[in-house]
């Protein structure tokens, strides 16, 4: 299976940590995370370039379009990351949308679209269980 990997780079690196552990669960499972620089601790959203932009939009949608799956922490609200889901949603991608519950509210044009799967969770525990069901 091939995975796309959907988390804050731009809209701040807060949960890095987590997408890290989360990629490393997913590779577990000899999944391809064809994103997996998103949980990379060095990755910064300073470090980002204008020049780059459009080779980084690029290459995220030639990602989006091989990927098999859409899957996104979305604890930390991105722009981008909302343009990924509705891309997503838009070329038939199966989609599958994380949060905790307990520090952030989800949008309410993710969580009223019927064809998210949100997963709601409010510890680690409950967010890698869940993970396990869909990645396993």
């Amino acid at each position: 299976m091939k995975i796309y990997f959907a988390g804050s780079i731009r809209g701040g690196r807060t949960d890095a940590a987590l997408y890290q552990r989360m990629i490393a669960a997913m590779k577990q499972h000899h999944h391809l995370v064809l994103t997996e620089h998103i949980g990379d601790l060095s990755l910064s959203m300073l470090e980002q370039k204008e020049d780059a932009d459009e080779r980084i939009y690029q290459q995220d949608i030639a990602w989006l379009l091989e990927s098999d799956i859409l899957i996104a922490e979305c604890t930390c609200p991105s722009l981008g990351v909302g343009y990924e889901l509705a891309y997503a949603e838009a070329h038939e991608k199966l989609v599958h949308i994380f949060y905790n519950s307990e520090r952030s509210a989800l949008s309410a044009m993710l969580r009223g679209n019927s064809y998210f799967t949100v997963h709601p969770y409010a510890t680690e525990e409950q967010l890698f269980d869940q993970l396990e069901e869909i990645i396993s």
